[in-house]
């Protein structure tokens, strides 16, 4: 099943706020408050999460580590954005995340690394080495609210 799939009800949509809340809610917990079975928040988060729609993970606050650096990228590529480029720069270290958006660029990466040598590292070699780019502009984040990340393991160490 693809995430086009699904179609969310009133309760899906309860279910997936309550675990925005507060991702380690009991089932049991949340059924309570939004008067159902908890069998019925176990089979249908499991069916969000199976579906791709939803997932469940730990974020950090990078403000919090003095050392690292979470910057979104604006890529300018020489051909069109496509699915191959896409993921070729999501499986790049540190990437939390790319878009394919409209405006001056063609796609904006968000990143989160742990160092200025790391961030030198994504811009120069990883990003130049896809073959596809054509020029980047960054925007470091000096500070954010309400903002996390996820922190890859090679990041944590």
């Amino acid at each position: 099943m693809n995430e086009k799939e699904i179609t969310l009800d009133h309760t899906d949509r309860q279910i997936i706020a309550a675990l925005q809340e507060n991702g380690r809610e009991s089932y049991k917990s949340i059924a309570q408050r939004l008067g159902v079975s908890d069998g019925t928040v176990r089979l249908r988060t499991e069916r969000l999460l199976k579906s791709g729609y939803l997932r469940i993970s730990a974020s950090v606050n990078p403000m919090f580590f003095e050392d690292g650096l979470t910057a979104t990228v604006g890529v300018s590529l020489e051909g069109r954005a496509n699915a191959q480029i896409m993921q070729a720069i999501a499986d790049l270290e540190g990437v939390q995340s790319v878009s394919n958006v409209s405006g001056r660029f063609d796609l904006l990466v968000e990143i989160h690394v742990a160092s200025r040598s790391d961030l030198r590292r994504f811009l120069v070699d990883d990003l130049s080495a896809l073959g596809a780019v054509q020029n980047t502009e960054t925007f470091l984040y000096l500070e954010t609210i309400n903002k996390w990340v996820q922190q890859r393991q090679e990041a944590a160490k």
